[in-house]
């Protein structure tokens, strides 16, 4: 059934239109409220005596593109209770239409609210200017902040992990409510106190899903020693394949003997190689100076005071992780190698004809980068004695020794084989690492213990050890279904809330745009 449109549904209810015009770009509606009592808030009390009336002008939602303001005739009434301090106070309406004071009506500020929750502050006033909606950046930022975030369920099980400032600098802690898939608080830094006392604050929880770091599982262990540890999978796959390339970043000397490149012709090398193999030999020298005094029995603390060096890069040198001679870095072609690949193997194997094709998809890099691509994929299908000296740095070496065989070229085949020949520790600590992702994707409890047995005695005993350090959380990482991953992705979240305000925003509007938002 068909009903009439009235003037009053247009405007918050508890109001009646009076009057209504259009001031230029503006509409301006004269609304009276309906009520005829009003509660004292002081004594709560309800009162119908009137003292005298006055105009409040308000900001409400656009109407036909054009901005809208009411005025209101409110009035002010006289408190009856006797003891009341209020002898006189203003009309007050309900919250769901007009708080006290404000100069925009409550469903016009929610939109306010939700628009500075998704843009932030100049990107929501920009936007807000297309709805005919006048409100400044630092109001959306304003309304944010005064609406703050919502009190939380009290968890059961959480994920917690940092968050950076500033890379490397700064870094901050979420906390997630894995249950209900939400962030619930961030904290000002990862200091293990701070997080401990957070922890504290919460008994209820019985499960804490976190990273490999230390301060979480020292803050946990002291605010909720009954509570469980989860260590995060992928973290633990990310850092069994780490491990394997230290294990063969330590066994660079041997893989070079075993390729037959322990010594290396200047004369053979392009410009770009010679240059780095001139580093590669003032890094030998440092390396030797550091080592020896380190074999001396020098603490690090001391070899960083006499060397002038960084206490990472000492201790990088003591893990035997600066012995790469030639380090590559990615090449403009990497988003179109597999198209290249595509048209090497259907025959096309001209450069300049490959660099034509690319220019018009968009590829903007010269004819020399496709052809210099060209003659190393020409080179690598015909293996020599020369092609078997440029041995690989260490990671492109941990790449192809755990990629399939059947996807590397016939000079990789051959370079891959006599490193394993040569070097069978290696090999050895493949099949550990193997073994361990193998456990973790199978949820394999079983294997644990075995496994740590094999992994003492391989080229990835640190990894051994800290897995068995923190043996119980990954344990629990096995055989329970909660990992860390929900919170990497709140993570992912806040980063962009964080750029969008280009990193300027304080920790309390972080907050509340995030969880606000979540919620």
């Amino acid at each position: 059934m068909r009903q009439a449109l009235r003037p009053s549904a247009l405007v918050p209810r508890g109001f009646d239109v009076e009057s209504a015009f259009c001031d230029g770009t503006t509409t301006v509606i004269a609304v009276r409220p309906t009520s005829r009592t009003s509660l004292c808030p002081g004594c709560g009390a309800s009162s119908r005596r009137i003292h005298s009336r006055y105009q409040r002008r308000l900001t409400d939602l656009p109407l036909a593109g054009r901005q809208v303001r009411l005025v209101v005739v409110a009035r002010r009434f006289r408190c009856e209770v006797v003891l009341c301090g209020r002898r006189i106070f203003s009309e007050r309406f309900d919250d769901g239409a007009v708080a006290p004071w404000a100069r925009r009506t409550a469903r016009l500020d929610l939109v306010v609210h939700h628009l500075g929750l998704a843009l932030g502050g100049r990107p929501a006033a920009s936007f807000a200017r297309r709805l005919m909606l006048p409100v400044s950046n630092d109001t959306l930022l304003r309304v944010v902040r005064r609406r703050g975030c919502p009190p939380f369920a009290a968890p059961s099980v959480i994920g917690i992990d940092d968050w950076a400032w500033r890379r490397n600098q700064r870094y901050g802690t979420i906390v997630c409510d894995l249950e209900r898939r939400r962030p619930i608080t961030l904290l000002p830094d990862r200091e293990p106190a701070t997080a401990q006392a957070w922890l504290a604050g919460q008994p209820q929880i019985t499960v804490v899903a976190r990273d490999r770091g230390g301060s979480y599982a020292l803050a946990a262990a002291k605010a909720l020693p009954h509570a469980t540890q989860v260590a995060d999978r992928w973290h633990l796959m990310e850092n069994a394949s780490h491990a394997f390339l230290d294990a063969v970043r330590k066994s660079m000397h041997r893989v070079r003997a075993a390729v037959g490149s322990a010594t290396i012709n200047p004369d053979l090398l392009t410009a770009a190689e010679r240059i780095q193999y001139e580093g590669y030999l003032r890094r030998e020298d440092t390396n030797a100076a550091i080592l020896k005094q380190a074999e001396a029995g020098v603490s690090i603390k001391e070899i960083v005071r006499l060397t002038g060096h960084s206490r990472g890069l000492v201790r990088r040198v003591l893990r035997g992780q600066r012995t790469d001679v030639f380090r590559v870095r990615e090449s403009s072609l990497e988003p179109h190698l597999p198209w290249l690949d595509a048209q090497w193997a259907a025959g096309h194997r001209n450069g300049a004809d490959l660099w034509r094709c690319l220019k018009a998809q968009g590829f903007r890099g010269s004819v020399r980068v496709v052809t210099e691509w060209a003659t190393r994929r020409r080179r690598a299908e015909t293996p020599n004695a020369q092609s078997l000296q440029r041995v690989p740095s260490a990671r492109t070496i941990a790449r192809l020794m755990t990629n399939g065989r059947d996807t590397l070229s016939k000079s990789d085949t051959v370079t891959i084989a006599a490193i394993e020949q040569g070097v069978p520790l290696l090999v050895e600590a493949r099949e550990v690492i193997a073994a361990f992702h193998t456990m973790i994707r199978k949820k394999a409890h079983a294997d644990l213990d075995p496994w740590l047995e094999r992994a003492c005695a391989s080229l990835v005993v640190s990894f051994a050890n800290g897995v068995t350090k923190d043996k119980a959380a990954i344990s629990a990482a096995i055989t329970t279904s909660w990992s860390n991953g929900q919170t990497e992705g709140q993570i992912t979240k806040l980063k962009l809330v964080k750029r969008q305000m280009y990193g300027r925003a304080k920790l309390d509007l972080l907050q509340a745009r995030l969880i606000g938002a979540a919620t």
